[in-house]
């Protein structure tokens, strides 16, 4: 199933997306879920799918206005250089790395798809990251790899917009320059891992105005998703509804001789054809 949430007619709910639209589930669930969140954090998912075989769309999508999937969840959790390429874009001879790289991010920093990701006043380099999402299903604390993707309960499109002067204030942090207002974007919705195995390799393209400028697979990846679990597992507890960005290909803006930074007008879309496409436009902020 694709589950997304999104406001209408003044309304947050959530919903099941499908070809001829989207049927809400926030309606038809509301004396028990209030959100997506509160389905993953039920173990409710397995409810869902009864209630969306015969039912016609409430809404076209062309109606509502889509949000990040899964809202209000504890960590937004972010994976760096864990494509093995883009380890080789630093050029300072190192191996790959022992451990992952993480940051995290904050839920103000992210828009859903179709809203415009905003360059900010302090900085004209707003670059792009393209990413594959874990939502976290099932939460856990030191998770065993043979386990580890059963946590998982869907996957979801990141562009993991990045203030790339602002990463470099301080001397051991990325903190600043990744958390800007509304300079990255989640969604288009949540794919669920009874339609989607994270098991299978993925194909990942970033496009800028119909360039494309990222293009790698899950195959690549120097941590894969089970490993990034355990990992995380093993120092901190997940939860159901937290999310763990996976990093970003080589191409990003940054790194192109000069480099390429958004502006408003410019288009980006994030592609995965087993997910969808994660479509935002760039403005400046007012």
């Amino acid at each position: 199933m694709k589950l997304a949430s999104f406001d209408v007619d003044g309304e947050r709910t959530f919903g099941a997306v499908r070809d001829d639209g989207i049927i809400d589930l926030g309606r038809r669930l509301a004396s028990r879920f209030a959100s997506l969140l509160d389905v993953i954090q039920a173990g409710a998912l397995g409810e869902i799918a009864p209630l969306v075989t015969d039912a016609d769309p409430d809404f076209q999508l062309g109606a509502i206005d889509l949000l990040p999937p899964v809202m209000g969840g504890e960590k937004i959790l972010c994976i760096g250089v864990n494509y093995a390429n883009r380890n080789e874009e630093y050029k300072d001879g190192s191996e790959l790395p022992k451990y992952p790289s993480m940051f995290f991010r904050v839920a103000d920093s992210f828009v859903g798809h179709g809203e415009p990701l905003v360059r900010p006043k302090q900085s004209d380099q707003l670059d792009y990251e393209g990413e594959i999402v874990l939502v976290v299903g099932k939460g856990g604390r030191h998770i065993a790899r043979e386990d580890a993707l059963d946590h998982v309960c869907g996957l979801t499109l990141a562009n993991e917009g990045t203030i790339r002067d602002w990463v470099r204030h301080a001397k051991f942090n990325v903190t600043q320059g990744k958390n800007f207002d509304s300079t990255g974007a989640i969604g288009p919705w949540m794919v669920t891992t009874d339609e989607l195995d994270p098991r299978q390799p993925m194909h990942l393209t970033t496009t800028v105005n119909g360039q494309l400028r990222q293009d790698d697979t899950t195959e690549n990846l120097i941590f894969p998703f089970a490993d990034l679990l355990v990992y995380v597992s093993s120092f901190m507890t997940l939860k159901p509804g937290d999310m763990i960005l996976t990093g970003t290909p080589t191409g990003a803006g940054a790194r192109f001789d000069p480099p390429i930074w958004l502006k408003p007008g410019d288009v980006v879309e994030i592609t995965v054809p087993e997910i969808g496409v994660l479509k935002n436009g760039v403005v400046d902020e007012t």
